[in-house]
């Protein structure tokens, strides 16, 4: 199962803003097996959104695009998307409705024309009701492609990812079970951790993939592995993960992305009874800062 993502907005090409929305999406359709093969950002412009909606959908089984459902002009995907149905647009009671509870509610300035015209959605659509805002996601089909439009908002998009979009994906598609595992190295320069894990590497079974991340002294290694029995997943990962550690075991200190070196390291501290001190500079400090972060 293909998945594209489509962001929409120049504020997102001229680097005004980061694109967090495709990250959390990825991840979020990453849980449920579905993988995310394209990621593309394109301006608020008819043609170019024409453009990327026709391409994706040669591509993909699922293109979801955030941004450009506001209520101003320059967001024109809710019309673009309509035109690429050849759809019309039509009225939703229930969100007008929502529109007007949340003025009613939470905003000081009166309700506009424009804001009522949020409550328009393509007569082909199924409403993805957006409890936090004025713009409703949508669903289409074209094709045998699903067509997913959120708004550009992030604790939007968030929410209706999460109550919406992932529960329909869930039940309607029978996805592989994917499993990510990070292993988080310290001291071995990309090269000669390649060097000492090539026949390693090798031997790995096919469904099982391996991904260096490198850094400043140190190299994230990422094993990734799909299939339909979990049991088997899990157990060949761990597997692989004991003969890998026997090849470099000293020079592994976790296997989180969340968990940074000086965690790790303050929590060998803790367990042997040792304590640290720091003689700092030119640093500020920020050796000893970043071990008090840490709770304990």
């Amino acid at each position: 199962m293909k998945a594209e993502i489509i962001t929409i907005g120049d504020e997102i090409l001229i680097g005004q803003i980061i694109d967090s929305n495709s990250a959390f999406i990825a991840k979020q359709l990453n849980k449920i097996g579905i993988e995310v093969h394209q990621i593309t950002t394109v301006q608020d412009t008819k043609p170019h959104i024409l453009e990327a909606l026709s391409q994706a959908q040669q591509r993909a089984d699922i293109v979801i695009t955030t941004g450009g459902l506001g209520p101003t002009k320059d967001d024109i995907t809710k019309h673009t998307i309509t035109e690429f149905f050849q759809d019309t647009l039509v009225e939703n009671t229930k969100v007008l409705k929502h529109i007007e509870y949340l003025f009613e509610k939470y905003v000081d300035t009166p309700i506009s024309d424009l804001n009522r015209k949020q409550a328009l959605i393509p007569s082909k659509a199924k409403l993805l009701f957006n409890r936090f805002g004025t713009a409703p996601g949508m669903w289409l089909e074209k094709n045998d492609t699903v067509f997913i439009s959120l708004p550009g908002v992030p604790y939007e998009m968030e929410a209706l990812i999460k109550h919406e979009v992932i529960p329909k994906l869930s039940k309607i598609y029978d996805t592989p079970f994917i499993l990510h595992k990070t292993i988080l190295t310290y001291g071995l320069a990309e090269s000669a951790l390649a060097e000492r894990i090539e026949t390693w590497q090798d031997n790995l079974p096919s469904y099982i993939k391996l991904a260096y991340l490198p850094n400043l002294g140190k190299v994230r290694l990422r094993l990734s592995a799909k299939g339909f029995n979990r049991q088997i997943i899990e157990k060949e990962v761990d597997k692989q993960l004991k003969k890998l550690t026997a090849l470099i075991g000293d020079y592994i200190y976790g296997y989180q992305d969340n968990q940074p070196i000086e965690y790790t390291l303050g929590k060998l501290l803790k367990e042997k009874k040792l304590t640290l001190a720091t003689a700092e500079s030119c640093t500020g400090g920020l050796i000893a800062s970043r071990f008090t972060l840490n709770p304990g």
